[in-house]
């Protein structure tokens, strides 16, 4: 695990320096969000494309650090096709079928480095037998890397959230890719300590009271880094937890895009319409302050991350049985939380 601490310290130190001149940039060319609706929490013009000192941070370290196998070159051309997009919709608001467009051809430029989901381990076996997906392989990855992607964006409504919840995600993807059997994948753990030091390095800079926002470029970047990690460094383990642990370690931002789905359906909109029923808005709701309820969600994020690493040392049926469960509180809890609220 020392293999992690330059790579994380190296892109702390990036992302630091950097992310006041990307501000300076900002307001240059007219990356600013103004708050011109209530779903929004701040009151003053804030500059975007503060995720330019991510994806700085991120693939420099990734340069320095980690040999150019076709691997490591998809997922750096894919990351900045996905930082490309984003950078024009925090200028200029692309069409969500625009946004959508970035997001395949950067989820096809992985398959064509071969980080994609080949198999699914059947956890009920005896010898945990593998189901060789062939040509499903394609939409599979295709799907994981669009919806998680897209989930850090959707949780990013609260200064400081997703780069936490990156953060935090990242680093129980290192700890879990370092265990036994994903011994082998040192290119996952430095990956994932360099977005663990990028996210920290920015967050000084983020955290409320923000000065900057990391944009579509930060929380997309940080989104398609981590579905394209979880598949090269979890999801290509024969172990049950190839299909447990990524949906452990990013929960939060899936839950809460799952939840906004199904209530979405429930009355009636379009699953892309924007409302004010994330987990972040049911917490302001309730009283908490911004800091409080980012504060929550790190906690759930971490408790969650816990399981995770806890799982991956279970048995096949155990680490089913345990994610069924956490499933299942999970539901009622945003059944409390009033997340399904018909409104």
């Amino acid at each position: 695990m020392k293999s992690f601490i330059a790579p994380f310290l190296l892109a702390t130190v990036i992302s630091y320096l950097s992310t006041p001149l990307v501000r300076k940039l900002a307001f240059k060319v007219g990356a600013v969000d103004i708050p011109k609706d209530d779903r929004r929490v701040h009151k003053e013009a804030m500059p975007l494309i503060g995720g330019l000192a991510i994806f700085v941070a991120v693939i420099v370290v990734t340069l320095i650090f980690l040999p150019l196998e076709k691997e490591i070159i998809s997922i750096i051309i894919g990351g900045t096709v996905i930082v490309i997009g984003g950078i024009i919709d925090d200028l200029k608001e692309l069409k969500p079928k625009t946004k959508f467009m970035f997001q395949i051809i950067a989820g096809l430029i992985l398959i064509f480095g071969d980080v994609k989901v080949d198999f699914i381990t059947n956890p009920f076996t005896k010898n945990s037998s593998l189901l060789y997906l062939n040509w499903l392989s394609i939409p599979i990855t295709l799907f994981w890397v669009v919806g998680i992607t897209n989930t850090l964006n959707f949780i990013d409504g609260l200064d400081g959230l997703s780069a936490g919840v990156a953060m935090i995600s990242s680093i129980t993807l290192m700890i879990v890719a370092s265990k036994g059997y994903t011994s082998n994948y040192i290119s996952v753990i430095i990956m994932s300590a360099a977005i663990a030091g990028a996210c920290l390095g920015f967050l000084p800079f983020n955290f409320n009271p923000a000065k900057i926002f990391m944009g579509d470029t930060g929380a997309l970047f940080l989104g398609f880094m981590l579905a394209a990690i979880t598949i090269e460094g979890v999801m290509k383990s024969v172990a049950t937890i190839a299909i447990v642990a990524p949906i452990l370690i990013l929960s939060v931002p899936i839950f809460d895009t799952t939840f906004a789905i199904f209530r979405r359906l429930l009355n009636g909109q379009s699953i892309s319409a924007a409302d004010k029923g994330h987990l972040h808005h049911r917490l302001l709701s309730r009283g908490y302050s911004q800091r409080k309820s980012v504060l929550i969600l790190y906690g759930i994020s971490g408790i969650f991350g816990l399981f995770a690493i806890l799982v991956s040392q279970a048995n096949s049926r155990q680490a089913v049985y345990l994610s069924l469960v956490l499933l299942i509180v999970s539901v009622l809890v945003a059944i409390k939380l009033g997340i399904f609220e018909k409104r």
